[in-house]
């Protein structure tokens, strides 16, 4: 019996990861991790309803087999800095070293291309640090996922991405070889490559999208 750690499963990335292990027999149990109530029904899923912001008082419900860490923000959604970081760099850390004291076997995250500790971008720069805290635990899997531009259906209206969209299809035969990691690629695609890297017990560490894209094609 394995059981999946999921936060941020109303997301991009976050919402196709469940779609895919209601689907899938492997794991025979899922713990949801929400700020909100989520109307699921299926005998498998546990909806753990939390307060982020306290976040060790839960700490005896994060056990099972394999974490992902799927939340994400923008500035624009959380323009608070103070919240901002709290999100993108305390949630992970804090929910990654919770995960590693209750013996969590895999811990799968979900990053950005480009992030970086010693950036001035202060998106890619809590990514990069949070990655970097992460590797000190040691897991027995860590697995940093790292995609380019993300193309599915959000919920929210962004015009920028519908943008960019457009933009990124029809350009990507130019993201060849060392290139291949600049490609869009679309959010269920990457689920399914989190899954199969997990179940695989992948021991690389980073996953751009030209990787993610392989992975999920081949199986």
């Amino acid at each position: 019996m394995k059981t999946a750690l999921i936060f941020g499963s109303t997301g991009l990335v976050g919402s196709d990861l469940l779609t895919l292990l209601l689907k899938d027999d492997y794991y025979t149990a899922i713990k949801i991790f929400a700020r909100s109530k989520i109307n699921i029904n299926d005998p498998k899923v546990e909806i753990i309803n939390i307060d982020f912001n306290k976040l060790n008082e839960y700490s005896h419900l994060i056990k099972g087999d394999d974490c992902f860490f799927c939340i994400g923000t923008t500035k624009k959604q959380t323009p608070n800095k103070e919240e901002y970081r709290n999100i993108e760099y305390n949630f992970p850390v804090i929910i990654g070293e919770i995960a590693k004291n209750n013996n969590v076997r895999s811990f799968m995250y979900v990053s950005s291309l480009g992030s970086n500790p010693n950036t001035k971008n202060t998106y890619l720069k809590n990514k990069g640090e949070a990655e970097k805290f992460l590797k000190k635990l040691n897991f027995s899997q860590l697995s940093i996922i790292r995609p380019s531009f993300l193309l599915g259906d959000r919920k929210e209206f962004r015009l920028g991405e519908i943008i960019g969209k457009k933009i990124f299809k029809k350009s990507s035969f130019l993201f060849q070889g060392s290139l291949r990691k600049f490609r869009a690629i679309e959010s269920k695609d990457v689920a399914k490559a989190m899954i199969i890297i997990s179940k695989k017990n992948y021991q690389d560490i980073y996953f751009d999208s030209g990787y993610l894209q392989d992975i999920s094609n081949k199986n």
